[in-house]
């Protein structure tokens, strides 16, 4: 039997994100702590996600690989694309709501 899927969520990395890209004064730090980096590395996670999930069915299929496995993959695989689709959903609202704003 395979562990519950667990999810750590670090608010500190959203606020350092934030700060590095406004210019703030905080403990952002270096190369990629901005928050385009930040989605940028999100997508590419959300992408090996789905590449993980292709491979472990292709194993199930060819008989090498453990259902539970691959129900796993593809279960971490959906809510990376729901995650993602909620992301774009509320970025593109965002967009609309200051493209409404008065000059």
């Amino acid at each position: 039997m395979t562990a519950p899927l667990t999810y750590t969520v670090m608010p500190d990395a959203a606020s350092q994100a934030y700060r590095a890209a406004s210019g703030l004064p905080g403990e952002a730090g270096g190369a990629g702590s901005s928050f385009g980096a930040m989605l940028g590395n999100a997508l590419q996670g959300a992408i090996a996600t789905g590449h993980d999930a292709d491979s472990k069915a292709l194993a199930a299929i060819e008989g090498h690989g453990n259902i539970t496995d691959v129900v796993t993959a593809i279960s971490k695989a959906e809510l990376a694309l729901q995650t993602t689709s909620a992301i774009r959903d509320k970025m593109v609202s965002a967009y609309q709501d200051i493209m409404k704003m008065p000059i």
